[in-house]
């Protein structure tokens, strides 16, 4: 190309990217059909940008606005809505085979978006039409397909038995199939432990298209795909759970205090307790700042949310016991069945109506920005003082504190790739929100460096050697790859974050399953190189 002119060679250089792209893309189109089962035809599965149908697909399963908004973002070459597992494993062979990427998805809730993004051609295999779920009350178990939502598995729960629950998350658009193999946190994890603690199979795609369950697959990569996120193994189709007994009424609360409420004093005493009460009791304590409605000045709220696995009078027992400080009544104390404290948690008024469990789109998407942290030692009061003195500064944030002990302390941190078990208090979640109003994704760059400075100022009190971080929580500044490119000793420092000393462990077994390193993206788990052996 020498004696060309810049310009020329830019344009040359882009009719060769692109024609590239297209001929890659053609080749997997090609191959779809013929590795799909043909009493399944995929052809009404596959969506390109030339297809009306295919910017609300990409979008609807996305909820970070920050993601889906940002100008360096590419979109993909095709998404393949899978309705058979056969459509799966064609994604899988003919990305393989073409020179594609491969990024998949079930719920959309990647906070960074890594399901859906990606720096070099890809497609995006989008598992939410594989949503079924399959409950058997007599064995207590369950069959869940990734494509399902939290919301739904309660649902399908509730429809059979009012005494069976299962541990998992919140928020109720989540997506099973990325939830469950990030660890799935939720709030019966102190009477119950994780979502992976109660899964007791799995059907995975692995590199070569091929379905694999627990005893096929082995149980290394059982072990991995239990907190060590699934996508950089294979492709997790469905989990077998083993549900959990719950009363037919439970007891929930949510005790506001603010800072002249004595909610320093309070925060404080939370640490030191509610990693320790009865298993039974999970408090989430959640501080937020509002305006002062007395002068109009800026003070801090703090939300002390809590399910109790019982009734109301047993509960005051409790944290009459051990939380006099908190101050809790009964007329604080809201029984319902376990089902509808689910939309509760959810923040739903009470009343709701549980077939609001089935709305598998998030509606109220945000632009933000996520952080997260361990903690094995109580904040100290002037800490606190110092985090509410940040909060009313930067505004827009939203913080969550949830608490360890119970259960979580009896489980080895060896039984799955969750690392973050015995001597840990509490884990917390930081998200700076905004919205169109607030600057869109223009003011992104401001936003996310509130979030930096609100983490870098929590430093002192987190986890550290490594300060760890949870995976469902992707946050990209701890330590990120390039799309296509999985260097070792970088994919070492996230990895310590998220696994802490599971990391090695991690890489052998994806050494074992997926050599080639198909299955990546920008935070994925890397094959120990074979001289590491």
């Amino acid at each position: 190309m020498k004696g060309l002119c810049p310009k020329l060679f830019f344009l040359l250089s882009s009719i060769s990217l692109v024609t590239s792209q297209h001929s890659s893309l053609d080749h997997f189109l090609q191959c779809l059909p013929l590795h799909s089962h043909p009493s399944n035809p995929i052809a009404n599965a596959i969506h390109t940008p030339n297809n009306a149908s295919f910017q609300h697909l990409y979008e609807l399963h996305a909820v970070n606005l920050r993601i889906l908004s940002s100008p360096s973002k590419s979109k993909p070459l095709a998404i393949v809505t899978a309705r058979h597992a056969s459509h799966a494993q064609a994604a899988v062979v003919c990305a393989k085979g073409s020179g594609v990427q491969l990024r998949i998805r079930s719920g959309g809730h990647d906070y960074e978006g890594l399901s859906y993004t990606s720096g070099v051609p890809f497609v995006v295999l989008d598992l939410f039409n594989l949503r079924s779920i399959k409950i058997d009350i007599v064995s207590e178990t369950a069959w869940i397909q990734a494509g399902a939502t939290t919301g739904e598995l309660y649902y399908r729960i509730a429809e059979k038995s009012d005494v069976h629950g299962f541990p998992s998350g919140i928020c109720t658009t989540l997506g099973i199939g990325g939830h469950f193999s990030g660890g799935g946190y939720g709030n019966m994890m102190r009477k119950y432990g994780l979502s992976i603690d109660n899964v007791v199979d799995a059907r995975l795609i692995d590199a070569d298209g091929m379905i694999r369950n627990r005893k096929t697959m082995g149980e290394d990569v059982f072990w991995a795909i239990r907190g060590g996120g699934g996508t950089s193994f294979g492709i997790i189709l469905s989990w077998k759970i083993k549900l959990v007994r719950v009363p037919s009424k439970v007891t929930v609360f949510n005790v506001q205090r603010t800072l002249d409420q004595e909610a320093t004093d309070l925060a404080y005493r939370w640490q030191q307790i509610a990693p320790k009460m009865s298993k039974d009791l999970f408090i989430r304590l959640q501080p937020e700042p509002i305006s002062d409605d007395t002068n109009g000045n800026k003070t801090i709220r703090v939300s002390f949310i809590g399910l109790f696995l019982g009734r109301a009078h047993r509960l005051i027992r409790e944290t009459d016991s051990k939380f006099q400080e908190l101050g809790l009544q009964l007329s604080d104390c809201n029984a319902m069945s376990w089902v509808e404290s689910t939309l509760f948690w959810a923040g739903y008024p009470n009343g709701t109506s549980i077939d609001t469990l089935l709305q598998r789109v998030q509606d109220n998407k945000v632009f933000f920005k996520t952080k997260s942290d361990f903690y094995k030692k109580v904040i100290p009061k002037h800490g606190l003082e110092m985090l509410w003195k940040l909060l009313m500064e930067i505004g827009n944030v939203f913080m969550q504190l949830n608490p360890h002990g119970g259960r979580m302390e009896e489980i080895s941190e060896s039984e799955t790739a969750v690392a973050q078990r015995a001597g840990y208090l509490f884990k917390t979640q930081y998200t700076i929100h905004w919205t169109e109003s607030d600057g869109g994704i223009g003011a992104a760059n401001g936003y996310v460096e509130k979030s930096r400075r609100l983490y870098n100022a929590m430093a002192r009190y987190a986890s550290s050697n490594p300060r760890e971080a949870f995976l469902n929580y992707r946050d990209l500044d701890i330590g990120s790859n390039g799309s296509n490119d999985t260097d070792f000793a970088v994919a070492r420092v996230y990895g310590a974050k998220y696994f802490n000393k599971h990391f090695l462990r991690l890489t052998r077994v994806k050494a074992m399953v997926d050599p080639d390193n198909f299955f990546k993206n920008e935070q994925s788990i890397p094959p120990l190189p074979s001289r590491s052996h």
